[in-house]
């Protein structure tokens, strides 16, 4: 009894480690921290790195498409733009929100999304009313 307590308690900790662990540190000094979302369940599979970048002189992303493999996804997001902060935004596709990176200005961040299943996403920047202006696109997890 004594043996399998150990082995679960364990277990738990060697998740928590997992899950509280972070990237390698890129040495940018520009980075900015990140923001997980909430885990869907299924996906698996090793983490990918995307890369999104905003306009500097346009609300808009240099593109309105990505894609991915289901799994654990990052995005990393840069924002030229010494005038206007942007931030990339992911829902699913009943409208949910799965998670937001930091708003930045001249400067980069990431957004991690955990678990992604299989579908299309939307993209997209929160701040004011970029969305409507049209800064999004559409993610798709095969």
């Amino acid at each position: 009894m004594i043996k399998l307590a150990s082995l679960a308690l364990g277990a738990v900790a060697a998740l928590a480690l997992v899950a509280c662990g972070g990237g390698g540190g890129g040495g940018s000094s520009t980075a900015a921290s990140s923001t997980t979302t909430t885990t869907q369940a299924g996906g698996g599979g090793a983490a990918q790195t995307l890369k999104l970048a905003a306009d500097a002189t346009n609300i808009a992303y240099d593109t309105k498409s990505l894609k991915a493999k289901p799994g654990n996804v990052t995005i990393d997001f840069d924002n030229p733009s010494t005038a206007l902060p942007h931030d990339v935004c992911v829902e699913s596709s009943s409208g949910q929100q799965l998670g937001c990176s930091d708003q930045v200005t001249n400067s980069a961040t990431t957004l991690q999304l955990s678990g992604l299943k299989a579908g299309s996403y939307t993209f997209y920047c929160s701040v004011d009313q970029h969305r409507q202006a049209g800064m999004e696109g559409t993610l798709s997890v095969k």
